[in-house]
């Protein structure tokens, strides 16, 4: 019985991609750097995940990740890298900005409080996780939010969960579940801390060989049935 669901936010409860590109757009006509065309937004994704997954392995501090990311994007279309702390500090509240539900996500939640506990477990920044759960209105239907940035340890160090369980008074730990889009932070995270898996997986890629998870959903109203029993 599912008793605690561990929610990530970035590309599960909301659609980051969405945010992304209107976060950065928007920078690019304040900064007065033209247009951001969509092969240039597609390689700053890339430039991104590989920057967090960085983060994730423990090779880079945050602040190498929030800053570096731009830095190379910008070094490689050729604009001044020397304006990518200005960038970075005034994207993230840009990020929250756009608020797009993946699958319903905030009626799905609303029909799980009181059932269930829930609670946020996101590597995003406090200045962009904040106005995002606050503009979204999912953050009020959540027991607790618990941000990497704060806690001072990143998803999917078990470090990150044992602080989540000691806050929340966890003990058995065989009715929680993390639902998250990443195999590197939410997934290997809850393998890592020994919980239950579910990814959420719209594009319904292949699961790597010799992971082993609980559940495979594509669309989060499949969690709500999941989680209901």
């Amino acid at each position: 019985m599912i008793t605690t669901v561990l929610w990530d936010v970035d590309g599960t409860l909301l659609d980051f991609t969405a945010a992304e590109r209107a976060a950065i757009k928007a920078l690019f006509a304040e900064f007065n750097l033209g247009e951001c065309t969509d092969a240039m937004l597609a390689r700053y994704s890339e430039i991104n995940v590989r920057f967090w997954e960085r983060l994730e392995r423990n090779e880079l501090t945050r602040e190498q990740v929030l800053t570096g990311r731009f830095v190379q994007f910008f070094q490689e279309f050729g604009i001044d890298a020397g304006i990518a702390p200005d960038f970075n500090e005034q994207y993230q509240p840009k990020l929250g900005d756009t608020i797009v539900y993946r699958d319903d996500s905030l009626n799905i939640v609303r029909s799980l409080r009181g059932k269930v506990k829930q609670y946020v477990v996101s590597n995003g920044t406090t200045a962009a996780q904040t106005k995002k759960l606050e503009r979204s209105h999912l953050g009020e239907l959540m027991d607790g939010v618990f941000l990497s940035e704060q806690l001072g340890i990143e998803k999917p160090n078990i470090g990150f969960f044992e602080k989540v369980f000691s806050e929340i008074g966890a003990r058995d730990l065989s009715g929680i579940v993390i639902i998250g889009d990443s195999l590197t932070s939410d997934m290997q995270g809850g393998l890592n801390a020994g919980i239950r898996t579910c990814w959420y997986n719209p594009g319904r890629k292949a699961v790597p060989e010799g992971l082993h998870l609980d559940y495979v959903i594509s669309d989060l109203h499949e969690a709500g049935d999941l989680i209901k029993g």
